[in-house]
């Protein structure tokens, strides 16, 4: 019996809208990851992009179990002895949401050139609405990603 192999001309892709409202960064991250590799598909393959787009809205909303937005930092550097930056993850969250949404999930995903591909698929916006309804993108809860208690 032939091994199929998945060839770029079979894959279709669809768009995906989650709604992030209340919902447990990591574990949010880990489900988008696994559309945007397209692991839930049958023609997944390692080697090619098989996933859909994905569009994550109300990115301002989104919980962080426990105290981590305190103890958790993001680091960068300027290249220059002394430019190491660093910031807290809380005021991430208060001045720029989405971009805390987007590293997370960026990496959980493969690094290198098919990884850049695959992160362009994703869109985050930190409120309820985004430009991408001439798509039609279909709701989605993310079955692995709980809400956060109240």
């Amino acid at each position: 019996m032939p091994t199929h192999s998945t060839k770029p001309s079979e894959i279709n892709r669809t768009w995906h809208v989650v709604d992030a409202e209340g919902l447990v960064l990591g574990r949010l991250s880990t489900e988008v990851a696994r559309i945007l590799r397209g692991k839930h598909k049958a023609i997944y393959a390692p080697h090619l992009d098989t996933g859909d787009h994905v569009i994550i809205v109300n990115a301002a909303k989104i919980v962080m179990s426990s105290n981590k937005p305190d103890r958790t930092f993001h680091h960068s550097h300027s290249g220059f002895p002394g430019g190491l930056t660093s910031t807290s993850y809380r005021r991430l969250l208060d001045t720029r949401p989405e971009e805390v949404v987007r590293r997370s999930i960026k990496g959980m995903l493969p690094k290198g050139p098919l990884g850049r591909q695959m992160g362009r698929k994703l869109k985050v916006y930190s409120g309820p609405t985004h430009p991408h309804q001439a798509q039609l993108p279909t709701p989605l809860e993310p079955v692995g990603a709980r809400r956060a208690p109240r």
